[in-house]
């Protein structure tokens, strides 16, 4: 008897979901006619999954064809969108489960949508996965919520924070360094530069932004990484209505648990920042750091600049994601660049040797460094052709026209084209463009230009035969195997820039 009414209310909840589904397909029947009679096209719409079983089973498919070592990378980091831009096009729409998703692939319309002046192009509402991961923090926030967000942000990354910042980025690149020196001194030339990188920028972002060690938000990093992957692996799973609701998978279950334990760390390492703060006495106790700024802000006693702690801790959750996977893939992917073009490599240290051996002050470093013409021209190359984020998202919230077209108010992506010869700024977009532009810019170019110097001064580099080039998003762009590179010491180094640097 138990059975059967189960399995009656499982026929219930499957009818309401078919009901639901036809509804909404009625309003996708014609928000498509209505792109279609503007020569939009698009892969078809499947019942309720949309064209995420599509997607799945061409981004399996990229992963057994072996890939040559060619930055051409789309079809494999995005299959689907390859595909697509191929076949349709451009503009094109295709739908994740029953929402569609519009793809604008020209630089003078995005450029129209990330300027955003009327306020119609939204961040996206992230799906449950993201949340957990990303929460309410600076990239998703909206409105004055945003506002008040990006403000403390500002301060945390703008010159006179970041010039104080170079001695903490340049003893990890040292600690990094020094683990290198022993390993080559043990005969093992052979690094995995991701995994190097990762330890690096995450004693970056822990010493700078929280005032902390690698080792104590190690364990935050572990679970953001982890709650990360999730996100990524579920993204083209499609849950049927109400029945979703009832039975919760494994990965459900394993996030949900992630995201507490992030929680309680967080409000750990607040709460230690807090007595830090209190007691003074210390470079991290003054709560001029990212960490500080936001825990002041929580004790605002104007409501326009007060955030509360749930902010807090979902702007510590983004900004330790996305402070630390920008900066480890830059470095990746440009020390994959410079492997196989090893006379930039030169370039590189013959500007070096300009300044390295001069006895700079902090300040002067910082200006030297941020006009350097070789490491941005490496640093922009590596960003056209491995950009870290494939795709920028935002949302329509009202009817509105873009270019020739009129949109309905409804989701939108929009996803950016592979290399282009067009002159024009939105062409370029490693970090957005905007006001919605990147607040950790400066700070992760910076970063990303010391460790370089501080490599190369010491290192020549090739890639090694065992690497395997296999870009993918996960969800940023990561190498599927990792990129492995050979060491060899230069018979004469350079002076570390914790010595040439005052």
């Amino acid at each position: 008897m138990t059975r059967d009414l189960f399995h009656l209310d499982m026929d219930l909840y499957l009818a309401s979901a078919v009901r639901l589904n036809f509804a909404l397909l009625k309003l996708k029947i014609a928000l498509a006619a209505i792109l279609q009679s503007q020569g939009i096209k698009g892969p078809s719409y499947r019942f309720h999954h949309g064209n995420t079983k599509e997607i799945s089973k061409m981004m399996e498919e990229s992963k057994k064809k072996p890939m040559k070592l060619s930055h051409d990378i789309l079809s494999a980091a995005q299959p689907h969108f390859d595909s697509w831009l191929n076949k349709y096009g451009s503009i094109f729409l295709y739908w994740h489960g029953t929402k569609a998703q519009l793809v604008i692939a020209e630089p003078e319309l995005i450029k129209e949508i990330l300027n955003n002046k009327d306020g119609t192009y939204l961040k996206i509402q992230l799906e449950e996965y993201f949340k957990k991961l990303l929460g309410g923090g600076l990239v998703t926030a909206e409105g004055k919520k945003w506002i008040t967000q990006r403000k403390i942000a500002n301060h945390s990354f703008h010159a006179n924070s970041l010039k104080g910042m170079v001695k903490a980025m340049t003893e990890s690149v040292e600690m990094m360094l020094e683990r290198w020196r022993i390993n080559y001194v043990e005969g093992k030339n052979e690094i995995e530069v991701f995994e190097e990188f990762r330890v690096m920028t995450s004693e970056v972002i822990s010493r700078t932004a929280f005032g902390s060690s690698y080792l104590e938000g190690k364990n935050i990093f572990d679970k953001i990484s982890k709650l990360a992957t999730l996100a990524f692996v579920n993204t083209y799973k499609m849950k049927i209505p109400s029945i979703g609701t009832i039975f919760r998978s494994s990965d459900e279950i394993e996030s949900e648990k992630l995201e507490s334990e992030v929680r309680n760390s967080i409000i750990e390492l607040v709460r230690k920042k807090e007595e830090e703060m209190r007691l003074g006495g210390s470079e991290s106790s003054d709560g001029c750091d990212f960490l500080g700024l936001l825990i002041k802000a929580t004790q605002e006693t104007d409501e326009e600049k007060k955030i509360s702690i749930d902010e807090l801790i979902d702007e510590c959750k983004t900004f330790y994601f996305a402070g630390h996977e920008t900066t480890t893939g830059l470095l990746a992917w440009t020390s994959l660049l410079l492997a196989i073009n090893p006379d930039w490599q030169d370039k590189v240290r013959k500007e070096a040797t300009e300044f390295l051996n001069k006895n700079y002050s902090t300040s002067e470093f910082y200006n030297h460094i941020a006009r350097s013409k070789t490491l941005n021209i490496i640093i922009n190359e590596t960003l056209r052709l491995y950009p870290i984020a494939g795709s920028v998202n935002r949302r329509v919230a009202k009817k509105v026209r873009l270019g020739n077209l009129v949109l309905p108010p409804e989701r939108f992506s929009e996803g950016v084209a592979k290399a282009t010869t067009i002159r024009t700024t939105t062409a370029f977009l490693p970090f957005s463009y905007g006001p919605r532009i990147c607040v950790g810019l400066n700070f992760a170019l910076l970063e990303a230009k010391i460790a370089l110097l501080m490599i190369l001064s010491r290192y020549h580099f090739a890639l090694s035969p065992t690497y395997v080039h296999s870009p993918v998003n996960c969800p940023t762009l990561q190498a599927r195997y990792g990129i492995q590179l050979t060491l060899h010491a230069l018979r004469i180094q350079h002076p570390s820039l914790q010595t040439a640097v005052k």
